[in-house]
């Protein structure tokens, strides 16, 4: 049981994650469902502020984003925020872990808002309580 829950939870530290040992195709995929996770989190209180905002950016600097990822970002600043459809990006049981630890280091959870967006957010990725109770504690350790 224990190997079980080891292995649905991200094995990199919260503040590093590399990413770098996957193919290309699966790396644009997992990179577009981190800065929509992180994009998603950051606008759920109604608004971006200058952290959010240089957190998202410091994503792009690390993934070196070309022009077109950068207009799909801004694009994504424009959409409204939707749990589920973040949550449908996250194919795999550690991918939604990592969705979710992504959002909440970036939330500020004091906003009663932003709370609900991540209550919410776990439940569309079918987040086991344990599971998000231990993301949860990683993020305010960070």
């Amino acid at each position: 049981e224990h190997q079980a829950k080891q292995a649905a939870t991200p094995a990199a530290p919260a503040a590093a994650p590399r990413f770098e040992a996957l193919p290309a195709p699966q790396l644009e995929l997992h990179s577009q469902a981190m800065l929509r996770a992180m994009i998603a989190a950051a606008k759920s209180d109604g608004h971006m502020d200058e952290r959010e905002r240089g957190l998202v950016e410091a994503e792009l600097k690390r993934l070196d984003a070309d022009p077109a990822t950068r207009r799909w970002v801004e694009d994504e600043l424009r959409r409204p925020v939707e749990p589920a459809e973040v949550a449908r990006a996250a194919t795999s049981a550690e991918l939604a872990a990592e969705v979710y630890l992504a959002s909440l280091l970036v939330v500020d959870e004091t906003s009663t808002m932003e709370r609900a967006y991540l209550d919410e957010l776990a439940r569309a990725l079918a987040l086991a309580p344990t599971l998000k109770a231990d993301l949860e504690a990683r993020a305010r350790a960070a």
